[in-house]
């Protein structure tokens, strides 16, 4: 089986100039110390242009592969050959690296591109980035061997390539050499251009060479753009990850870590449309998976549906918990542990569960919860500023002196498993320690119910001290500093936390009266969902009665692809009857799926399309606009997305075949929001409606319109 390899890497920053960095690059041919396994090289072909702005070689390299003797026995070789060629603007300064294997190309195939460029940001500074895939199509029946092999070998010299920069930069300044001119026209261009004064480019920020004005006006905005610091190019850190803020913020990855990271963050970038959860959450979820791309992307996109379902985002501002939670939920932030993380203090032996779970029910239970983990979240992030290293976890104290067998009433306890599931899926790896003091002889009990629904990474994590045994050694002061040690667990600080006690009878409410609180608590979300079906879209009418209105829509595609489709009617489409959805309604009783427009009506004669299809697929999600030109109606459509046969061929791919023979594939799922804005409040600004509702604020540093991101995730890929 064919398997491909990806690597992208961060930016590398170097505090030097281009030119100087290509001195010190050129220094490593034709051999290199510092790379034993690079024997040797030749150069096979070179161009320089007239004025020597533009220089390209290409050579042979010949490398001494660390791998098993055997391995290179079967193989046939003692070396593997590589080419690489090398693309030189000094006018531009730019290098551009390629490399692939002349050896086995037809059973390995491994690309590399590296580029050297000036930093947007700092022209006396140089960015470097990299990106290789390998694709092992068969090696003698050793494919994971050698696919190893490579990845190790790969890795290594990707950690050694900075290194071997700044050995060079040394090399030159004992020399004496630490600075190298920037290219310049050749005399005779000079003369020429001093007439064309007038017309050259306004750009203070960048020095531009004289003979740019001569060139196309693709040049000219290449350095236009990259002055003005107001726009997001491609290239920008904004969207990009440099290596030194990954390691000040996010710790210490390895290159295929960093990989995983950043390939993820652009898959989010093109797909999600801006609204984009923070680094240090992203690297959450791909350490919950081990670093599988796929499936950390999968558990992610879920939370991202379920946190805007929720309004997650909002519930710090906006969710004030009840009374009864503030005077009888004994648990609270109280300073942090020795490694600067964020303390949680819970005094669960002396917290009625079962009062508060009658008083309350299961939903604001849980809402509760989820609000102190979004605290958690916001105190990672400031702890990761005041201590200057990355902090992206809390530690908990649990005090479980007072648990009894009124704990293990079966309702608080299916309370408390179906929080700690929500917790697991949505706040993995947050929590870097848990130490459960004082355990009485029925803890085992509960921890027989409770463990299987903690996951094992989390497991690890866990520290259980009976009786007094955490005052003794190995105990509580490994971990916490004494002067913070709480009051009631004979520590001298002033503990905050609520003591909890038992919630009065008195508060006690009938299931009803939680059923109806429960369904209020989680409907308040602005978002309504939707099924669309194989031949039955989804449709939503809005009627338009001043011309120059705003109509904008906010989904995400929570399951399947579909096609999004805004359209325009002079007369109004006939009510939905309640049984236009034939089968369908047997199915999907929760389902909400209309269709208004006429079986009879024609495109282009009774409606119009105003806006161009647009495809979405699983996980999408999409924030748009559209000006209406004509009052009267509008009518949003979500279809089903069928896959179109393969063009060629006109026969279908195994994939389709497969998938069409999947029932649940002919039923998507959208969860949408739609406004109209009066022009008088639109006020023509992209800006105000855009953020009026993004799904994810607290996540999100920033939010764009599907029509700029559009564009700016065309220039990320």
């Amino acid at each position: 089986a064919a398997m491909v390899q990806k690597y992208q890497s961060p930016v590398r920053v170097y505090k030097h100039p281009f030119e100087l960095i290509m001195a010190a690059y050129e220094r490593r041919f034709p051999t290199c110390p510092l790379i034993p396994m690079f024997v040797a090289s030749d150069t096979v072909n070179e161009y320089k242009s007239e004025d020597e702005a533009i220089h390209v070689i290409e050579r042979r390299c010949k490398l001494d592969i660390d791998a098993p003797r055997l391995l290179k026995k079967i193989a046939g070789v003692d070396y593997v050959y590589f080419v690489q060629k090398n693309s030189l603007n000094r006018q531009e300064r730019t290098l551009h690296i390629e490399a692939y294997n002349e050896t086995f190309s037809n059973r390995v195939i491994i690309n590399e591109h590296c580029s050297y460029t000036v930093h947007p940001d700092n022209e006396d500074w140089t960015c470097f980035e990299q990106s290789a895939s390998l694709d092992i199509k068969s090696f003698f029946g050793f494919e994971s061997t050698v696919e190893k092999i490579a990845m190790k070998q790969y890795t290594s010299n990707i950690k050694k390539g900075k290194e071997i920069i700044e050995y060079y930069l040394k090399q030159l300044e004992e020399e004496g050499i630490t600075f190298v001119p920037r290219w310049t026209p050749p005399v005779a261009c000079k003369l020429e251009s001093s007439t064309s004064h007038p017309r050259r480019p306004v750009s203070p920020a960048i020095n531009i060479p004289d003979s740019a004005t001569k060139e196309s006006l693709n040049n000219k905005e290449i350095l236009n753009t990259s002055s003005s610091p107001s726009e997001p190019t491609a290239g920008t850190p904004d969207d990009k990850l440099d290596a030194d803020y990954i390691k000040r913020y996010l710790g210490d990855l390895t290159p295929m870590q960093e990989s995983c990271l950043i390939r993820l963050r652009q898959w989010l970038q093109e797909t999600h449309k801006g609204k984009i959860p923070k680094d240090e959450h992203i690297l959450r979820f791909l350490r919950a998976r081990d670093f599988n791309i796929d499936k950390a992307r999968e558990i992610l996109c879920q939370s991202l549906t379920w946190r805007k379902q929720h309004q997650v985002d909002y519930i710090l501002d906006t969710w004030n918990p009840p009374q009864v939670l503030q005077d009888y939920y004994a648990g609270g932030w109280h300073h942090h542990d020795k490694d600067g993380r964020p303390l949680y203090v819970l005094r669960l032996g002396q917290m009625d569960t079962k009062g508060l779970v009658r008083a309350l029910g299961e939903e604001a239970l849980l809402r509760y919860v989820l609000s102190i983990n979004e605290e958690g979240l916001r105190r990672c992030e400031e702890n990761t500023k005041v201590f200057g290293r990355p902090i992206s976890s809390w530690t908990c104290l649990v005090d479980l002196e007072g648990l009894n067998m009124r704990h293990l009433w079966r309702p608080g306890v299916k309370a408390l498993l179906r929080i700690i599931e929500v917790v697991e899926a949505n706040y993995p790896e947050t929590l870097g320690r848990l130490l459960i003091l004082r355990a009485p002889r029925v803890f085992p009990v509960l921890w027989t119910l409770v463990s299987p629904f903690i996951d094992d990474n989390t497991r690890k994590k866990f520290l259980i001290y009976a009786g007094n045994d955490y005052q003794g050694p190995g105990g509580l002061l490994d971990y916490i500093d004494k002067e913070i040690i709480p009051d009631f667990l004979g520590g001298e600080c002033m503990c905050e936390v609520p003591e909890g006690g038992l919630v009065p009878k008195s508060l006690y409410r009938t299931a009803e009266e939680l059923e109806n609180e429960d369904i209020k608590l989680w409907t308040e979300t602005i978002y309504q969902s939707a099924s669309v079906f194989k031949g039955a879209p989804h449709e939503v009418l809005i009627q338009i009665v001043d011309a120059s209105s705003v109509i904008t829509w906010d989904f995400d595609v929570c399951k399947g692809d579909i096609v999004f489709n805004i359209f325009h009617s002079k007369r109004a489409p006939q009510p939905p009857k309640k049984d236009s959805l034939g089968a369908h309604s047997i199915t999907s009783p929760g389902g909400n799926n209309v269709q208004l427009i006429d079986k009879v009506w024609q495109l282009g004669c009774d409606y119009s399309m105003v806006e161009s299809p647009l495809i979405c697929k699983e996980g999408e999600s999409v924030q748009g606009s559209h000006v209406t030109r004509w009052p009267g109606f509008y009518i949003l459509q979500w279809k089903f997305h069928s896959m179109p046969a393969c063009a060629t061929t006109n026969l279908p791919r195994v994939d389709d075949v497969l998938a069409s023979l999947q029932v649940s594939s002919h039923k998507c799922k959208v969860m949408y929001y739609t406004e109209v804005i009066g022009s008088e409040d639109f006020r023509g600004s992209m800006t105000s409606l855009e953020s009026s509702h993004s799904g994810f604020s607290q996540l999100s540093a920033a939010t764009t319109s599907s029509s700029q991101s559009q564009s700016s995730s065309m220039i990320s890929r």
